[in-house]
């Protein structure tokens, strides 16, 4: 276990085309880099953070950031096979069937963010600033980078609005809340699509003001009845015909969009394969902590350090049939105006 020498961290008002650009994994003689053990020490702490609120990534296709390959991921869709019914002859062998593989190409965009530290402030503080200012950066990065999937999710094709009485978000009112006939809906469109399940089931990401009104329901099972005997999701509160419902506060929020200019929500019911997203452990996310003493002449008195973070990030929606987002309004659609959503 090696210990942290938090007056070594500071950093305060410098901008940020000023910084000294130099790596955190030199550790040469002399230099103020950070040592491997500490950048991993940092990394992990990141993602620690991140991870709760990467819910939308969650169900995603997964693949690693492409190293010297420019800016494009590529993700795979296989076609499926049609049915054989021609019979076999015979002593014959039949002809053989194709591989149809579809390449989605997605353009990969850099993300980022950090926070200054002051030596007085780390010399007199009574909290631990830095790990403090990780723990912030890491919630920062994993919203930036769960939101950056959810927007894509949300753009897709495969609609249904609560109720069955309107076609478009516009039209909404407030009595059309999420129900468990929308639910249903939802499954019935994926299974047309022969969309395949995650682990038995498919999945459903909800706001807690949509829960609020579907848990109500009899046929409800909150996930403490079953996660004994079952693996539960990151977020996992509940289950209804046959899909499983984890909960996020990042879930969408449309501000203003329904009749009357109440707040509509999105719920995402999908089966395995519907998208794809860039992983964002091996690469895709990392911490940067630059040391007192590494800003060069930008910073000739050692009084400022800065803990920041940046990640390469992309999604893209690969079966739009796999992949259905059912609008409703809540028991909370008047007072909901969550614009920053």
């Amino acid at each position: 276990m090696f210990k942290l020498n938090l007056q070594r961290f500071a950093n305060e008002g410098i901008a940020p085309q000023t910084l000294n650009v130099q790596t955190t994994l030199k550790n040469t003689v002399g230099s103020n880099d950070l040592s491997p053990e500490m950048k991993t020490f940092y990394d992990k702490a990141l993602l620690k953070f991140a991870k709760p609120n990467l819910v939308h990534d969650q169900f995603a296709q997964k693949r690693n950031i492409p190293k010297n390959g420019g800016k494009t991921i590529e993700f795979r869709r296989y076609s499926q096979l049609p049915k054989a019914l021609t019979p076999l002859t015979e002593g014959v062998t039949p002809t053989g069937q194709n591989l149809n593989v579809t390449t989605v190409n997605a353009t990969v965009a850099q993300y980022g963010g950090y926070i200054t530290l002051s030596d007085v402030l780390l010399l007199t503080a009574i909290d631990n600033n830095l790990m403090e200012a990780i723990e912030l950066l890491g919630d920062q990065a994993g919203r930036t980078l769960d939101t950056i999937t959810r927007e894509v999710l949300v753009s897709g094709t495969n609609v249904l609005y609560a109720g069955g009485t309107v076609n478009a978000r516009t039209g909404l009112t407030s009595a059309m809340k999420l129900t468990v006939m929308d639910i249903k809906k939802a499954v019935r469109e994926l299974k047309i699509g022969l969309a395949k399940k995650i682990n038995g089931s498919y999945v459903a990401i909800i706001h807690p003001d949509c829960v609020f009104d579907l848990e109500n329901d009899d046929e409800w099972i909150s996930a403490s009845q079953y996660a004994g005997s079952t693996q539960i999701f990151e977020g996992e509160i509940g289950k209804l015909y046959g899909v499983r419902f984890v909960e996020s506060t990042e879930a969408k929020i449309w501000a203003k969009a329904g009749a009357s200019n109440i707040s509509v929500y999105a719920t995402l019911v999908m089966g395995a394969n519907a998208y794809g997203t860039t992983a964002v452990e091996g690469g895709g996310l990392q911490s940067i902590v630059k040391q007192l003493g590494s800003g060069g002449t930008a910073d000739p008195l050692d009084q400022r350090s800065t803990a920041g973070w940046k990640a390469i990030k992309t999604a893209e929606i690969l079966y739009d049939d796999y992949l259905v987002r059912i609008e409703s309004a809540s028991t909370y659609s008047n007072t909901s105006d969550d614009s920053a959503n």
